[in-house]
């Protein structure tokens, strides 16, 4: 029996969630998935409930589960709060507090999608990269940082740093998930410029020695994000600093013609992970069964594989997704001519009919 955390958050989080649950009862009620869920407030919703972006509550449930499955958090209601109280402190609260320093972003191009992307299709065709992030250090978390007033004007700083550690720990995820895959790292960093990076260079190299099997290569960011549109499908596992990650999954994610296809997971060294589609809140579609849960969905899957050692019922999600694919089924992002269009309750429901077949 698997305890999991049930986060939907704000903005469509509380609908792309509910198709997600929607799959997992059906597991639960028909292949023994034995998962037992625990529901709880994270963002701006806990805020207004509890006067917290992430309560006290929410992260003792954490603590006593074996993963999470969040939506979204953010919106604009919350953008004029102080920033310690806004939605996404509560999302990097959570990432720190669990020690969640590896994220794993995949960018898989469905052939059925291929006509989405915005690239050609002998481009993207056949995509299937995984960009693994630090999340848990680097310029987002870096001291000091803060706006003061210097010389009569206003300035602005952030600290880029990492200890050797906190690069060791994401080197050796990434190589490790290369060895199930293709056996291929790129380091990406600017050591050209950057002393932190030159430290993230080197320890890269030591930690490969510790995968003769796996390929280890280095690529400058400015290089990287040309080279995601040029040639995408030359990388296998790309490992990254926080604030690169961030950037260059986001752009890997729109090869695959919408973010609203992509989950992720964020792990820390004991297999605890929270799964989350990589795309926002969007406030401005909330509501309105528009939404794409596939990514939600999919993000379930992550988990059972990642986490919770469940390979065969990920890959009945993952053939599921596929299936409904296969028929046609479209919610209006992914949509081309010819597609049948549905929205998101709809969708739920024929991914839960697919996972009959």
């Amino acid at each position: 029996m698997s305890k999991v955390l049930i986060l939907p958050g704000d903005g469509i989080g509380q609908e792309i969630v509910a198709q997600a649950l929607k799959v997992i009862d059906y597991l639960n009620e028909n292949a023994n998935l034995g998962m037992e869920l625990v529901h709880g407030l994270v963002g701006g919703t806990a805020y207004d409930e509890t006067g917290s972006p992430l309560p006290q509550e929410t992260l003792d449930a954490a603590q006593a589960c074996d993963s999470i499955l969040l939506g979204a958090v953010g919106g604009y209601q919350w953008e004029s709060l102080e920033r310690d109280l806004r939605p996404e402190r509560g999302l990097l609260g959570l990432r720190a507090e669990m020690d969640l320093f590896s994220n794993l972003r995949p960018a898989i191009l469905y052939p059925q999608l291929a006509s989405a992307s915005t690239l050609k299709e002998d481009i993207v065709s056949g995509l299937d990269l995984m960009i693994v992030r630090e999340l848990v250090a680097g310029i987002y978390f870096g001291q000091p940082r803060g706006i003061e007033i210097r010389d009569g004007e206003r300035y602005g700083f952030n600290t880029a740093t990492y200890y050797e550690s906190e690069i060791r720990r994401i080197g050796h995820s990434a190589f490790k998930i290369a060895q199930k895959r293709d056996k291929r790292v790129c380091s990406v960093d600017k050591a050209n410029v950057l002393e932190v990076c030159e430290l993230w260079r080197d320890v890269m190299i030591e930690v490969s020695k510790d995968y003769p099997d796996v390929e280890l290569s280095h690529m400058y960011v400015d290089n990287a994000a040309m080279q995601l549109v040029k040639a995408p499908k030359q990388f296998d596992v790309m490992v990254t600093s926080n604030l690169f990650g961030d950037v260059l999954s986001d752009c890997a994610a729109m090869l695959t013609g919408s973010i609203g296809m992509l989950p992720s997971a964020s792990l820390n060294k004991d297999g605890f992970g929270m799964y989350e589609p990589i795309h926002g809140s969007a406030p401005d579609i909330a509501g309105q069964d528009i939404a794409n849960p596939l990514a939600t969905i999919l993000s379930v899957s992550m988990m059972l594989r990642y986490s919770l050692n469940q390979i065969a019922l990920a890959d009945k999600i993952d053939g599921a997704v596929n299936i409904v694919l296969d028929q046609g089924y479209r919610t209006q992002d992914i949509a081309a001519d010819g597609d049948t269009i549905v929205g998101t309750n709809q969708m739920g429901d024929l991914v839960v009919e697919a996972l009959k077949s």
